[in-house]
């Protein structure tokens, strides 16, 4: 016997398809596209405004090293005199080259630390050129060559300024995050959606792209003298010690007057130019080898015409040694 009665929906029942996020890159080799980079973007006008989406830019996403501003800018708040090289390097992901190994070992001595004391896990310079070079010298990994070391160093600095225990500044409840956790709520105008933790050990906190592309806005336009506008200068002025010498954020900074820009793994980028104009996108993926092409688009839709724009957007496949196709920006 059949029942007529048609089956009632329940809290079971299986959810429909997630609308895949746009194409924002494509791969193509010898002129056949053989495959995409996903994600979401968002650009905001000098006045604040979202002048343009892409995806889903108020789905909340772990910036990563996008955060390091509103880290930084913590640090200063809670005391720490920070400025120029050392401030910079407090809000890299540094390539691991000699100057900012150099330095972040006088940050720990001017302190009383050594590099014993950072909590960030062993690693190799991020430059693969670096990294190279301190293997062939018969090198291993350490806590200092690791990206992160100066946000580390100037986090011990400032625990040992007021008391607060050095052992434990990595705990989302010690009074230094919960700082960091205010500094990236104001700035990004949103509270975070969630707490995790980076890759180097520290608290990561969510926010939309949307929040990130305004936490830029609001460092670049911050009045002069506050934390947020001393980190944004800092960065601006030292921009080789926030990255390196062969990387696309010091480019970007050296070339572009008066612009902030800071990768984060997991391909995300946040850059705010010096009228306030901002913009942030994540690569659903996490591939990296699409974040130049797609900055130089959105850059090229904020009307930034310059070569370094064209040099970041550049991004060759090779076949054997020659050049048989491109990674470009999809929109």
């Amino acid at each position: 016997m059949t029942s007529s009665t048609a089956p009632s929906a329940s809290s079971d029942a299986i959810p429909g398809p997630v609308p895949a996020p746009p194409v924002l890159a494509e791969i193509v080799r010898s002129g056949f596209i053989e495959g995409h980079h996903r994600g979401s973007l968002v650009v905001l006008a000098a006045d604040g405004s979202v002048e343009l989406t892409l995806g889903d830019p108020a789905a909340p996403v772990f910036p990563r090293s996008s955060n390091k501003p509103m880290q930084a800018a913590a640090v200063l708040r809670a005391g720490l005199d920070l400025s120029g090289e050392r401030l910079a390097l407090a809000a890299a992901s540094h390539s691991g080259e000699g100057f900012h190994l150099d330095l972040v070992r006088t940050m720990l001595t001017e302190h009383g630390l050594t590099p014993d004391d950072l909590q960030t896990p062993p690693d190799l310079p991020l430059d693969p050129v670096e990294a190279e070079a301190y293997l062939a010298a018969g090198r291993v990994r350490e806590r200092i060559t690791m990206n992160c070391s100066g946000k580390h160093a100037a986090m011990l600095a400032v625990c040992l300024r007021n008391g607060w225990d050095p052992a434990t500044y990595l705990d989302p409840a010690h009074p230094l995050q919960r700082l960091v956790l205010q500094v990236v709520e104001e700035a990004a105008g949103e509270p975070v959606a969630s707490v995790g933790t980076d890759g180097c050990g520290a608290p990561l906190m969510a926010i939309s792209l949307v929040g990130l592309a305004r936490a830029f806005r609001t460092f670049v336009t911050a009045a002069p003298g506050t934390a947020e506008r001393r980190v944004a200068d800092a960065m601006r002025a030292h921009p080789e010690y926030v990255a390196g010498t062969r990387r696309p954020d010091t480019w970007l900074m050296r070339e572009l007057p008066g612009t902030l820009s800071k990768m984060g793994a997991e391909a995300v980028q946040a850059v705010a130019l010096a009228d306030g104009r901002a913009l942030a996108f994540k690569i659903d993926d996490g591939s990296t080898r699409a974040l130049g092409p797609v900055l130089a688009r959105a850059l090229g839709l904020l009307g930034v015409d310059a070569p370094v724009v064209s040099r970041i957007g550049r991004a060759p496949l090779l076949g054997g040694a020659a050049e048989v196709g491109e990674i470009r920006a999809a929109f």
